[in-house]
């Protein structure tokens, strides 16, 4: 039976790997952050077929997949988040860690915290002017750490 063979194949080939990213801390903006999500899982060359999960461990800072190519797509996002969730508005109450931890706050549940990107051929199947970017929404936000989970079918 072909569907026997097919479940025989993901039961032996079945691959999970989960690392921990530390990304060094990065200024205020968006960043792209492909580069080193693919060299921290230098294994993903071994997925057929899978899905990587990224999840950020922050609550002021946002994981997106947008352009990568002109870098004034990143300069123009940081731009409209920053007129469209302001800082120092009178009704905000948590405001004892600055002026910009509200603001980051509210940007980072917009945004969100992970991403689904699936894996193909032992490559991360983005489109071909897409990359990953990190949003650093703090003025000075430290170190960041990713959890990246693979999961897919080992060539």
């Amino acid at each position: 039976m072909k569907g026997s063979r097919i479940w025989k194949s993901v039961l032996i080939n079945n691959f999970w790997q989960s690392e921990k990213i530390t990304l060094d801390s990065y200024p205020r903006g968006f960043h792209l952050i492909t580069q080193k999500v693919e060299a921290a899982l230098p294994s993903i060359r071994r997925v057929e077929v899978g899905l990587l999960h990224l999840f950020l461990q922050h609550t002021s800072a946002s994981l997106t997949i947008n352009e990568n190519a002109d870098p004034t797509v990143r300069q123009d996002m940081e731009a409209f988040f920053n007129h469209s969730v302001k800082e120092e508005l009178s009704f905000f109450r948590h405001t004892y860690e600055g002026k910009d931890d509200m603001p980051a706050h509210l940007k980072s549940s917009i945004l969100g915290c992970q991403l689904t990107i699936p894996v193909q051929q032992g490559a991360l199947a983005l489109g071909t002017w897409q990359g990953i970017m990190l949003g650093e929404h703090r003025d000075h936000g430290g170190r960041r750490t990713i959890i990246a989970t693979l999961q897919g079918i080992a060539a």
